[in-house]
């Protein structure tokens, strides 16, 4: 099952177990069940600590088995065989249930503990999705520290019938207590937050997070964003030997949800979410204070020349620093038609590698004739039935080397000067869309399971309207120096004026911004100075 590099790296792990851990399975004579046995027949070979029996229960789930301290009831299981990007999800659910601390800060572990009454909460997943991992590991974590509090993780391509019966469209989708509770992509904080919230008498982290970050002394810069720009701006001001601080939701940004990079000068292959780690384990190790689930509000400007400014959180909190930089990326960018909202994980979808397993032999659509639009119809091509790739222009703007593959696949169909009208649907799940033609004005009706729009992206910048220039498309306007229109604030990356949307270039873009920052930090005095 594992290979010897694999086994040896795992072997390494497990001796960092606080205590010996039982594995309890339940499995079945199927493919997947032949290949979990296998899996946990490898994980006891690898240390002494590791033991495995029987599930007992008739009525789990098989293919599945729970990781348990020795001793203790189980409380985080897996449905399936986590190997994909969910390996690492079991193996820190090893170390984590025998007792090894998880990298959280402590405020945060004191309030999962604090989580009142029972709670059994379940994770949908696929194995390509690389946005699953961080809601299964982050509700691992929640099982690990809570006794009160089990999380299942399920992969739907082994329990097809369960996805259809609870009309699962998108992953990551976490049910809590047999109930809908989040989909998509989520921290530790934001999942944690939602939990508070149906159990209004917990811990209250939010007061007391909101205390503690504006309790915080100022920085001499703060990042807002934790993608390739941010994290580039924070290590080029940490190495400077000043008080840096990044402000992040997630740690990444859209990098994280890149599947495979082939353009990263140096590197000929890597994936998102491998590049994320390296970053943050970067950014980290030079004493940048991280800050991750939270989202900035409001900034207010110093109101004199070397003053601080203040960043306002959303949920409460302020944060100040004498210089401020702005990484704060781009986003999806979205339809803007009828259904879609409404229909949004329900069949309405923006990342082909996670989602496209679930509509496995129907037939879906792709909005966009660009790079992300070609090459997710090629992507999709060989897991659905059948591909309608939308296209508004009259010829595909992607790379000819994409359109030459997408051409080749027999179910494709490419439809240009396709105007997307209005996503439908039956109240639970998307069953279609409507277009008109641009060239002769006609209107169409399109059946499809999914759709999956790759329509480019929009800044994150409308939290900072009327506070600093942006353009007309929100676009935040740098000079070469990457300051901004308000002096001490400075911007990188996706957010800003800076052609061409490119991780290196995002990198790049961080550095000067940082530099800049840098400079302005040298050359002007703290208003109290000045005023002494």
């Amino acid at each position: 099952m594992l290979d010897a590099s694999m086994k040896a790296q795992v072997r390494t792990l497990l001796e960092r177990l606080e205590a010996p851990i039982e594995l309890v399975a339940a499995t079945d004579d199927s493919p997947a069940g032949r290949e979990l046995r296998a899996l946990l027949g490898d994980l006891v070979a690898l240390s002494p600590r590791v033991t495995l029996r029987e599930e007992g229960d008739p009525l789990a789930r098989r293919p599945s088995f729970a990781v348990a301290r020795a001793g203790e009831p189980p409380r985080v299981r897996f449905a399936g065989v986590p190997l994909g990007h969910e390996f690492t999800s079991l193996v820190l659910a090893l170390l984590q249930v025998s007792g090894y601390p998880p990298k959280v800060d402590a405020a945060l572990l004191d309030a999962i503990r604090a989580i009142p009454g029972e709670h059994v909460l379940e994770t949908w997943v696929s194995l390509s999705c690389h946005n699953c991992p961080d809601v299964v590991q982050a509700l691992n974590v929640m099982a690990a520290v809570n006794p009160r509090i089990r999380h299942v993780m399920v992969d739907g391509a082994v329990f097809p019938g369960e996805v259809e019966a609870r009309g699962i469209l998108g992953v990551p989708a976490v049910f809590l207590d047999g109930e809908p509770f989040s989909s998509g992509r989520a921290t530790l904080e934001e999942l944690l937050a939602k939990l508070q919230a149906k159990a209004p008498a917990g811990a209250g982290v939010a007061e007391r997070r909101a205390a503690e970050l504006t309790g915080r002394a100022p920085y001499d810069v703060l990042v807002v964003g934790g993608g390739p720009a941010g994290a580039s701006a924070a290590l080029y001001a940490a190495r400077k030997g000043i008080r840096t601080g990044l402000l992040a939701e997630r740690f990444g940004g859209q990098v994280g949800d890149t599947l495979g990079i082939e353009n990263f000068v140096s590197v000929a292959y890597t994936e998102g979410p491998k590049l994320v780690a390296a970053l943050e384990s970067h950014v980290r190790s030079q004493g940048v204070e991280v800050t991750t689930g939270v989202r900035v509000a409001r900034l207010e400007p110093a109101t004199v020349l070397g003053g601080l400014h203040t960043l306002y959180l959303e949920g409460g909190g302020t944060l100040r620093a004498r210089a401020v930089i702005l990484a704060t990326g781009a986003r999806w960018r979205e339809m803007n038609v009828p259904g879609e909202a409404a229909y949004r994980t329900r069949g309405v979808a923006f990342c082909p590698h996670c989602d496209g397993p679930l509509f496995k032999g129907k037939r879906v659509a792709v909005i966009g004739g660009g790079n992300s639009g070609v090459e997710a119809a090629i992507d999709l091509a060989g897991v659905v039935g059948h591909v309608t790739l939308l296209e508004f222009a009259d010829s595909l703007r992607a790379d000819a080397v994409l359109q030459t593959r997408l051409r080749s696949l027999p179910n494709v169909e490419v439809r240009l000067r396709a105007q997307t009208t209005e996503v439908t649907g039956d109240g639970a799940r998307v069953d279609g869309l409507r277009y008109t033609d641009r060239g002769d004005g006609s209107a169409h009706r399109l059946h499809v399971a999914g759709i999956f729009v790759q329509i480019g992206l929009l800044p994150n910048t409308s939290w900072l309207r009327g506070t600093l220039a942006l353009t007309s498309h929100g676009e935040i306007e740098v000079d070469a120096h990457g300051r901004t229109s308000v002096p001490g604030v400075y911007a990188a990356g996706d957010a800003t004026t800076v052609p061409y949307k490119q991780i290196v270039i995002a990198m790049g873009e961080g550095a000067k911004a940082s530099l800049g920052a840098f400079d302005y930090l040298v050359r002007t005095p703290l208003a109290e100075e000045r005023a002494a």
